[in-house]
């Protein structure tokens, strides 16, 4: 059930983050031990979504103890002073509810969807698990082979997850960025008590962390539940600042050939770092987000997509993202899979073109405003989803975004100019600050090739 944010999945949140915005009916308190709640206030149905996310994930690890915060999110469903082991998962099912918990590289989250008269608690077994956790050695030696064989089938077993990770490392040679979310595996396998204890002690506390409450609830019903239940539980007041390694900067473009006999559909994947969106200054990454949809966005009108898929019929798939949803740089990326009888050079050669034109031509200002409507109607029918909204809401407050930066968002991106686009491509596309990804089965050996 519990699971980490592999790397597509994390960019495909940046975005459905990005469109959501702040509506009339979101407030926000902090509470005297520093947890921030949020409360989301939507009526039409009986039933609620709590949230608290921590400002801590993989990207926080000590060096050498890569997936503790992920190992650390499994065991938090185990006993506490109050709970026995599984028995808040079996409390929320047996209140008609469900719940989950994921892990990112900058937050950790768990999760409960139940009707509105079960807030309370949730909120008391939540406050419960925050700082009273019981670890028993079985438990622990229990859950790490879990993990590890979580990563065996979703890691080991899948060669585009070997790819994208060998990418990711590639792309971040200094940053915690580049470590997996789930931890490499040597690493993993010594991860012990006195881990885990450590980061559970040092960052699982209240000025740590973001309730986020959404669904049938008032604001003052909200703040009420978690004075009650959260408010008792005293701040951390050595709660270490949130400092990483900076990556130096990249002066080469860098290449990874990722070959590997299970792969059945070959294709070509290039990222360029790009910034993030940061707190108060979004214009460069509602640009960048309007560029990924330009050139990769929908399949039959995006520039990729028309010239290579449809026109010239040289590549099953294109696509372009925009992954800058995260507290330090993020990467823009653009993936070609080539047509049979096509060579992935082909295809690296046909992407590289396609961008040099849409470089010397510009934007298509029709195609602008397709997609600042088709922005505005995601938008719109996001707002439809309560779960939804509060898992946007806790994507951009961890991510260093603040209330005024979400509700500021839709309409930094409908103000984006052609111009805006085209001076973020030209400082993105920069192939000295680029990994370019093959992903390839092996080439036959000569004596099955003569066979």
């Amino acid at each position: 059930m519990h699971r980490f944010v592999s790397p597509l999945l994390a960019a495909c949140l940046a975005f459905t983050a990005g469109i959501a915005q702040a509506a009339e009916n979101v407030s926000r308190f902090v509470l005297d031990n520093g947890l921030e709640l949020v409360v989301i206030e939507d009526h039409r149905a009986p039933a609620v979504t709590h949230m608290i996310w921590y400002h801590i994930g993989a990207a926080d690890e000590a060096p050498g103890e890569s997936g503790v915060a992920h190992y650390l999110e499994h065991l938090l469903f185990k006993a506490t002073d109050d709970m026995a082991s599984g028995e808040f998962s079996e409390v929320v099912r047996a209140n008609g509810g469900s719940d989950n918990a994921f892990t990112s590289w900058d937050y950790t989250a768990y999760f409960q969807r139940v009707a509105a008269d079960r807030l309370g608690l949730m909120m008391k077994m939540e406050a419960d698990r925050m700082r009273d956790l019981l670890l028993t050695d079985e438990e622990l030696a229990t859950e790490l082979q879990v993990i590890l064989e979580e990563r065996s089938q979703r890691i080991d077993s899948d060669p585009g997850a070997l790819f994208a990770e060998q990418r990711r490392a590639a792309m971040y040679l200094n940053h915690p960025y580049g470590r997996p979310i789930i931890g490499w595996r040597h690493e993993m396998e010594t991860l012990d008590r006195a881990d885990v204890e450590r980061f559970y002690n040092t960052y699982y506390h209240p000025n740590n962390a973001t309730v986020i409450v959404a669904g049938d609830v008032t604001p003052d019903e909200a703040l009420a539940l978690a004075t009650e239940y959260y408010g008792p539980i005293p701040a951390a007041a050595d709660l270490p600042e949130r400092v990483r390694p900076l990556e130096p900067p990249q002066r080469a473009e860098r290449r990874v050939i990722y070959e590997d006999p299970r792969v059945a559909q070959p294709y070509v994947m290039r990222a360029y770092m790009a910034p993030a969106r940061k707190p108060g200054d979004q214009q460069e990454a509602a640009a960048l987000t309007i560029l990924a949809e330009l050139l990769g966005g929908n399949s039959q009108t995006s520039v990729m997509g028309r010239k290579l898929q449809f026109e010239e019929k040289t590549a099953l798939f294109t696509q372009a993202f925009y992954d800058g949803m995260a507290l330090d740089d993020g990467s823009f990326g653009l993936i070609v899979v080539p047509a049979p009888g096509r060579t992935l050079d082909e295809a690296e050669a046909d992407m590289d073109r396609v961008v040099a034109e849409f470089m010397a031509e510009g934007v298509d200002e029709a195609a602008l405003d397709r997609i600042r409507m088709q922005i505005r109607a995601s938008d719109i029918y996001a707002q439809d989803s309560v779960q939804g909204l509060a898992r946007s809401y806790g994507v951009a407050l961890a991510s260093g975004l603040t209330l005024e930066d979400i509700d500021a968002w839709q309409d930094i991106l409908q103000s984006v100019t052609a111009e805006q686009v085209m001076a973020a491509a030209e400082r993105v596309f920069d192939r000295k600050q680029s990994v370019t990804g093959i992903y390839r089965a092996p080439a036959p050996a000569p004596q099955e090739m003569m066979q």
